[in-house]
């Protein structure tokens, strides 16, 4: 710059003889210091001193280092026993170590707690101690049986039981239920309930406790701001997500999605929409019947009033556009799912009906079990009974078809299994055997070679469904205690996984193939009496129990 100042001075000298030069003046220039070092929060210069650092079994460095530096002492977590970066990985994401207790040990000393009343302690360091006293381990340890009664005496009184006499504290023979007097009080109270105009006349509501009469119209009640939404579209429009290919393998539950408390009562029965399984519906001890949004707001979308008594069991059409409902009231009905309006009222001689199923392929064809040994069906469009199936020796409990409608296997109170030829009131088949148990609840598998049925003596037993109808006796799912409840079963859409609840409210996944329990958890506080998969998604579950509650489990 000054160069150039002196070569303009010198030209502008030259040009005019006699003028003075002119003086520029010199422009500043700034300079800035740029540093991308962050900052290091807490450091102190002069206080705290930065080291490198050394990773523990490190034994080679490529820069030197200070010796007060490399002879500082290991920092970091150090294990349960004290020791640090010294065990090797057994997991990509670190070591995991052993536990306290395996599980096959605790429930053996859960179990002896419960029995004798002493086990091993389970925590940590409690090598040797015991929980619980060996006074209770004494008193039940010497459990005192009965007297075994006079030989001459055959029944009443000291009647001779000998060797089969129970212990003092048994409850097994007894009879259970109502005394009279609180039956009494119950036929009184119902009394009060029906009023002045008898069984036809209007219901009233005791407290907690929602009582409907048979002469009562049915009604529903819808739950929502909309019954459509700005397409134009109701709830029994199949969302995007669900029109899709269903998972192909699926995976045991692991967490709990949403719960329900919809009914006064307990829940009898729970079913999915058939194919999308974007809506569930569920019957109850109330007279009621619900229906839940299963894939966006997961909530009670309508209520069906209609029934007199508690409602036994539900199924849905093929389509899913209609329902039957069985009822204690001696009803089946017939329900649109999607306006709520009841088609048909079917109610055969005052029998109970105990289950009611749609024919796959035909609407208007339902085959209803009753209470009076017999199967009838009906054709909705004449609403008239057109068949009867009457070879059982006690109520029907399920139906079930299989072999593409063809077929169907009806169980009974009678311990017995029959297979019928749709159409044919003759049984073609027929299951029963001296150390059969009842069989009340029957689930297909996807497969449709196999049924899958709940036996009284808590195992799941499996039943051949092809050309010759007979047990698979090498293939029974064991575990839980279900004697005295008829939990419905449900499979998995991909066929290899099994799930039922039980009579303590838990609920269990064995594999199809080997028949190894996978997983059990308490679902429930009362008896888990209906589980159901989802037609499509690849670990959701749903169950229902007597406590009132719906569960939705992924």
């Amino acid at each position: 710059m000054d160069a150039l100042n002196q070569y303009r001075s010198e030209s502008s000298a030259s040009e005019s003889d006699g003028e003075q030069p002119r003086k520029y003046a010199s422009p500043v220039v700034r300079q800035y210091k740029v540093d991308t070092a962050p900052d290091i929060t807490g450091y102190v210069p002069g206080q705290h001193e930065l080291t490198n650092y050394i990773a523990p079994g490190q034994n080679t460095m490529q820069y030197n280092m200070a010796y007060k530096d490399m002879v500082q002492p290991l920092v970091g977590p150090v294990d349960a026993e004290g020791d640090f970066g010294n065990k090797t990985r057994n997991l990509a994401s670190g070591t995991a170590e052993a536990q306290a207790v395996d599980e096959q040990t605790f429930r053996k000393q859960e179990r002896m707690f419960r029995q004798r009343g002493i086990a091993a302690d389970p925590s940590i360091g409690a090598s040797g101690a015991m929980v619980g006293t060996q006074d209770a381990a004494h008193n039940r340890s010497k459990r005192r049986r009965k007297a075994k009664g006079d030989v001459g005496v055959v029944s009443g009184e000291n009647a001779y039981q000998g060797p089969w006499a129970g212990f003092e504290d048994d409850t097994k023979g007894q009879v259970s239920g109502p005394t009279a007097e609180q039956l009494e009080e119950y036929e009184e109270r119902m009394r009060q309930q029906e009023g002045p105009a008898g069984p036809a006349g209007p219901s009233k509501k005791a407290k907690g406790v929602m009582a409907f009469t048979a002469g009562q119209e049915e009604r529903t009640l819808f739950h929502g701001k909309s019954e459509r939404d700005y397409q134009g579209r109701t709830y029994m429009h199949v969302p995007a997500e669900q029109r899709g290919e269903a998972a192909s393998k699926c995976f045991v539950p692991k967490r709990l999605v949403r719960e329900w408390k919809a009914h006064t009562g307990g829940v009898s029965a729970i079913r999915f929409i058939p194919e999308s399984g974007h809506l569930l519906l569920s019957s109850g001890m109330d007279g009621l019947v619900k229906l839940f949004d299963m894939q966006t707001s997961l909530q009670q979308v309508r209520t069906f009033i209609g029934h007199a008594k508690a409602v036994r069991d539900i199924s849905f059409a093929g389509d899913g556009r209609a329902f039957v409902s069985s009822s204690y009231d001696t009803f089946s009905k017939v329900w649109d799912t999607e306006t709520g309006a009841c088609k048909h009222r079917l109610a055969a001689g005052g029998a109970v009906p105990y289950v009611a199923r749609f024919h796959p392929d035909n609407p208007h064809a339902i085959i209803v079990g009753q209470g009076d040994r017999k199967i009838v069906e009906w054709d909705t469009r004449a609403n008239e009974v057109v068949q009867e199936y009457n070879q059982h020796q006690g109520a029907v409990n399920s139906l079930t078809f299989f072999d593409e409608g063809r077929r169907f296997v009806s169980t009974s109170d009678d311990k017995s299994m029959r297979v019928w030829e749709y159409g044919i009131p003759v049984p073609i088949k027929l299951v029963a055997d001296p150390a059969m148990h009842s069989v009340p609840a029957v689930a297909l598998h996807p497969g449709g070679r196999w049924l899958v049925g709940q036996s009284m003596d808590n195992r799941l037993v499996v039943y051949s469904s092809g050309d010759r109808f007979r047990p698979h006796r090498r293939k029974q799912f064991k575990g839980h205690s279900t004697a005295g409840f008829a939990c419905q079963p449900a499979v998995s859409h991909d066929g290899g996984i099994v799930v039922s609840g039980d009579a303590e409210g838990r609920v269990w996944c064995w594999d199809w193939q080997t028949a190894r329990i996978l997983d059990s958890w308490r679902a429930h506080s009362k008896v888990a009496i209906c589980a159901a998969w989802h037609p499509r998604e690849a670990s959701r579950v749903a169950t229902c129990s007597w406590d009132g509650t719906i569960k939705y489990w992924e």
